[in-house]
C-alpha cells in the first residue's frame, strides 16, 4: 500500500462528515516505533493490565494491518515491549496502536512498525489469560472497530470505516 496520505490532508477532505465514518484519536499519543507513518485495516484487542492476547495477536501474521490495543488507558503496566514489537514487525503488522502504556524504548525505536502509546512504564503486565480479540473498542472515547482503516504520521491518528486511499 502507497503511504503517500496525510491525516491533515484526510482531515480537510472529510471534516465535514457527520455519518460517523470518519474519527480522529485525540493527540495523547506518542511514537515508540522505527515507522511514523503507517496505514492499515485495524485488528483490536480488549485488555486491561494482562497482555495474553497483545502477544498472540502480534505472534501472527499481521499482514499489513494496524493492531488497536484497549488497554483501558491503563498507566500502570506496560501492554508491548521489545519482545512484541520485534514480533509485530517480523510478522508484518503495519502498526500497533496502545491505548496504554509500553516498554522497552530503546528496542521499540529500532522496530520496522510503528508504536504509538500514551507513555512508558518499566512494568510487566501479569499473564492472567483475560481479555478479548476482533470487538468494537473505545480509544480515547473514540469507536474503533474491526476491519476499519487507521491512518497515523507525525500529525496524528485517524479512523475511517473504509480505506482513504
Amino acid at each position: 500500500m502507497s503511504l503517500s496520505f496525510a491525516t491533515c490532508d484526510l482531515c480537510d477532505a472529510h471534516k465535514n462528515d457527520t455519518d460517523g465514518d470518519f474519527r480522529v484519536l485525540p493527540p495523547v499519543f506518542k511514537d515508540y516505533g522505527q515507522r511514523l507513518k503507517f496505514a492499515g485495516p485495524v485488528a483490536t484487542v480488549k485488555c486491561f493490565e494482562d497482555n495474553t492476547l497483545v502477544k498472540a495477536a502480534v505472534d501472527s501474521p499481521g499482514q499489513g494491518r494496524v493492531l488497536v490495543v484497549d488497554g483501558g488507558a491503563s498507566l500502570r503496566r506496560a501492554l508491548v515491549g521489545g519482545n512484541l514489537g520485534k514480533a509485530a514487525a517480523k510478522n508484518g503488522w503495519a502498526g500497533v496502536v496502545v491505548d496504554g502504556c509500553v516498554r522497552d524504548s530503546a528496542e521499540l525505536a529500532a522496530c520496522d512498525v510503528g508504536i504509538r502509546a500514551l507513555g512508558l512504564m518499566p512494568l510487566p503486565t501479569e499473564k492472567r489469560n483475560e481479555g478479548q480479540s476482533d470487538v468494537a473498542v473505545q480509544i480515547q472515547g473514540v469507536w474503533v472497530r474491526p476491519g476499519d482503516w487507521l491512518y497515523a504520521d507525525e500529525d496524528g491518528i485517524v479512523i475511517a470505516s473504509k480505506p482513504l486511499i
